[in-house]
């Protein structure tokens, strides 16, 4: 498992991530802002999350491309 974290309160909703990795990324309905897919949150909370290897490379690759750095994976 590869774990994901969003600073949501610093996401622009720039779609890269819930475009480049919709199975783990989302954008929420009532903020805008995104957050990790329902299923892969950890206790519930949309800015953790535990992303199968699966997933790993284009939770990276979303990371890699928010232009505000607000998403961190630990490998």
């Amino acid at each position: 498992m590869v774990k994901v974290t969003i600073d949501r309160p610093g996401c622009i909703s720039c779609e890269n991530c819930w475009t480049l990795c919709p199975d783990i990324f989302e954008q929420n309905p009532d903020d805008g802002l995104s957050e990790v897919a329902e299923q892969y949150r950890v206790d519930g909370n949309p800015a953790e999350g535990e992303v199968p290897e699966d997933f790993a490379d284009c939770t990276v690759e979303a990371a890699d491309s928010c232009p505000v750095t607000v998403i961190f994976v630990e490998e």
